[in-house]
């Protein structure tokens, strides 16, 4: 085969696989809105390939069932909150971090810019919601939903870890647990607010969140 032809062969790949990006891209969104908006299980397999554009045959080249595509959807949120999470820790450690150690108040301050920058969308919390019920009862969906559980976990927790020591404090406890602690807290907050009829839940849930998260985060760490 001729480099010409390697080329051309290369770039028609290329092209093929951006294709197949964007067409798997339009899939997930639509289905956010449908799960967000109809729930997964109300949500057909054609009424995605309408909302998208596409026919049941480029779903299929994608995905091989609904499960698959609530799954990849998933990963695809987390991933994205993994990079807003990043951000946002990457401004509140350039305003806040103290190399002898941040008191309280500023552990407050520095919480409130982090949970500011980090969206609060309900909608996903909605899907989540669903995903983790749907895991409860199959057990296929569960080991998938479990593995990325983890992974995100170990991500965050990763980054917990780095950032212990621009703040001139260490963790009293793993920080696996230190992220499940804070983490459950605040979603308690966050479901709280969601139920209360709030018309902005998140709002409500940071300030909630202001009264015991800086004192718990304290707690969970002391001074190098």
């Amino acid at each position: 085969m001729s480099e010409t032809s390697t080329a051309v062969d290369g770039a028609a790949d290329a092209t093929v696989s951006r294709r197949r990006r964007h067409t798997r891209e339009r899939l997930l969104d639509a289905a956010f809105d449908l799960f967000a908006d109809e729930g997964v299980d109300a949500t057909s397999i054609e009424a995605v390939c309408e909302r998208a554009g596409f026919t049941r045959g480029a779903f299929y080249s994608n995905f091989d069932n609904k499960y698959a595509l609530l799954l990849a959807l998933a990963a695809r949120e987390h991933q994205r909150r993994l990079h807003e999470l990043r951000s946002a820790l990457a401004v509140a450690q350039g305003e806040c971090a103290q190399g002898a150690g941040i008191d309280v108040d500023a552990m407050a301050r520095f919480l409130e810019i982090l949970l500011e920058r980090i969206s609060d969308d309900r909608r996903w919390r909605v899907i989540s919601a669903e995903l983790t019920l749907l895991a409860m009862r199959q057990p296929e969906i569960a080991r998938h939903h479990h593995d990325l559980d983890r992974e995100m976990t170990d991500e965050v927790a990763d980054e917990i870890e780095r950032l212990m020591p621009t703040l001139g404090r260490r963790l009293v406890l793993p920080a696996r647990q230190v992220l499940r602690v804070l983490a459950a807290g605040y979603l308690a907050d966050l479901n709280a607010a969601d139920l209360s009829g709030d018309p902005q839940p998140a709002a409500r849930a940071r300030a909630e969140a202001a009264t015991w998260l800086p004192t718990v985060a304290d707690r969970l760490t002391v001074p190098l």
